[in-house]
């Protein structure tokens, strides 16, 4: 028979997993010599537990799915906030916990890593709320367990926590009896129904379009998200969350629509239909231009993962993939509804001597990425300017706005560019607030020969922040001023190209320089302390 943590870990390289990201600790020693002692897996180490989540949820974004090691209480509460912005945004990551022996947990010894009360089971419960499913594993229940947990996981494409005693790690299971769990089904008589009702709608809307969100991607769905839209005629636009979920470069791509702050032409086309197709999107106060979307729900459908709705009548048991297969075979082409025409912005004209503002710097950012380029952009006014541009075919644009926790973009990237294949860019863009917190994990990038491009904006402060505050210049929005183009040779990335531009010049110059670089590249972008874009700007208004 196999031990605990040897079926765990055999079930998740079936799964596909290979790499583990995470930070030892006592508790959790023999889930971590299982691993390293494993010649399919690798130990992925970070600098700290919340940048191990962090990575793990950018793996997920790539892969499908990761898996995360911690230790009992401090460990797994240092990685929670990253545990519930995957859950929030739909990464499935496997969170694995070491915990203290079985029998210290029944005596209720006070040990250390807990908050000396005796209560071992705490952390679980606060884990609870953020992911799909938890379990203990014990010899009895293990192959139950793991495979409840499994299931859960793919169905719902969140988080789940598994927790493993230190002396039942190694200990051999009882039994390989384990009832099959059986994922959930649609309930045929409801998908006629609603199928039936969204062909009726979409045939006699006077204007329609589509909207497909960023679930279609965490459910795998995008190809056939694609085909409903071909098999409809119709035009499609994105939300802020849902950036390149579907390609930009399609003729059927209209733009972006984030309420009354952007793009006027596409608001008023949106606005005006009388039916709108959601696939998969999530009405966010950013999804909705700040509350400023003009929407009437009962004109929406909206396609969930399990559920589909239809104005104020929700449809439960119903799945994503069924309805999106049938919507292909029946659904009849729309020739006669055209949106407006896509605007693209265009680059200011400038000196060489000019400082670089944030209208130039967006543009030669749309100028520079290339198809099949992975983008990470942190929560903070580099992801608002990259908003309106239109990226290249084949671009991943990964955000993590709806849970918003600035720093996440650093160690995000650094799980992304472990997971694309080698010959795929990963251009991580972020402010030096957000990059202040987690930076650190720059130097993983070197220890594992990967070679990003990582760009830093340097705009003196919390730029997001200040835009939000009522007065641009509250104390609490500055920070301490690092020299960020040096940071790489103290985090021990040797042979790195590392730049700082502060004029359209040298932005020009290091941006051409960087097309065929093969070594890592982190450049660092100094702008004005107030330059923002634009929809930065209107937000600020609006406010």
């Amino acid at each position: 028979m196999p031990t605990v943590i040897q079926y765990l870990l055999d079930r998740l390289k079936q799964l596909g997993i290979r790499d583990i990201f995470g930070v030892p600790g006592d508790f959790a020693f023999p889930i971590n010599n299982a691993i390293c002692d494993d010649k399919e897996l690798r130990w992925i180490g970070c600098c700290n537990e919340l940048n191990a989540a962090y990575a793990a949820d950018g793996y997920a974004r790539i892969k499908g799915m990761s898996a995360l090691s911690t230790t009992f209480g401090v460990g797994e509460l240092s990685a929670l906030c990253g545990i519930a912005g995957s859950y929030a945004e739909y990464n499935l990551v496997f969170h694995i916990v070491g915990m203290p022996k079985m029998d210290a947990q029944k005596r209720h010894d006070i040990i250390h890593h807990s908050l000396g009360d005796g209560e071992s089971s705490t952390f679980m419960e606060m884990a609870a709320l953020v992911v799909c499913a938890e379990t203990m594993l014990t010899p009895e229940n293990c192959v139950q367990e793991v495979e409840r947990v499994i299931t859960a996981a793919l169905e719902n494409r969140r988080p789940v926590y598994i927790a493993i005693p230190h002396d039942y790690a190694n200990a051999n299971i009882s039994s390989f009896a384990a009832p099959a769990e059986t994922p959930m089904k649609s309930d045929p008589a409801t998908l006629e129904e609603v199928v039936s009702i969204i062909v009726n709608k979409l045939s006699n809307a006077k204007q329609a379009c589509i909207m497909p969100g960023f679930l279609i991607d965490r459910f795998g769905l995008k190809d056939l998200a694609m085909a409903v839209i071909n098999a409809s005629g119709l035009s499609y636009v994105t939300m802020a969350l849902d950036k390149t979920v579907l390609d930009e470069t399609n003729s059927s791509y209209l733009g972006l629509y984030m309420g009354q702050l952007i793009n006027p032409e596409i608001r008023e086309f949106v606005e005006s239909c009388d039916c709108i197709l959601a696939l998969g999107a999530i009405l966010s106060d950013i999804n909705m231009g700040m509350f400023t979307a003009k929407l009437d729900k009962s004109r929406i459908i909206n396609i969930m993962p399990s559920s589909v709705h239809i104005g104020y009548t929700d449809y439960i048991n119903v799945k994503m993939l069924d309805v999106l297969e049938k919507l292909t075979r029946r659904l009849n082409k729309r020739t006669d509804i055209r949106g407006p025409v896509a605007r693209r912005p265009t680059a200011p004209r400038v000196n060489a001597e000019d400082p670089i503002t944030a209208d130039y710097l967006y543009t030669k950012y749309a100028e520079f990425f290339k198809p099949d380029d992975i983008i990470i952009a942190d929560s903070s006014s580099s992801f608002y300017g990259l908003l309106s541009l239109f990226l290249p075919n084949r671009v991943k644009f990964e955000s993590q706005m709806l849970w918003g926790a600035i720093g996440w973009a650093t160690p995000a990237s650094f799980g992304t560019a472990l997971a694309a294949p080698a010959d795929q860019r990963v251009i991580l863009i972020t402010g030096e607030g957000s990059h202040q917190m987690t930076v650190q994990e720059i130097s993983q990038f070197y220890r594992y020969g990967l070679k990003p491009i990582i760009f830093v904006l340097n705009n003196h402060g919390y730029l997001i922040e200040k835009m939000l505050s009522k007065k641009l210049d509250y104390c609490y929005n500055e920070i301490p001023h690092w020299q960020y183009h040096k940071l790489p040779e103290v985090l021990g990335c040797n042979d790195w190209i590392t730049r700082k531009a502060t004029t359209c010049g040298d932005l020009d110059k290091i941006l051409r320089e960087l097309n065929n670089v093969k070594t890592g590249a982190y450049i660092e972008i100094v702008t004005p302390k107030l330059s923002a874009p634009q929809l930065m700007e209107m937000i600020h208004k609006k406010l």
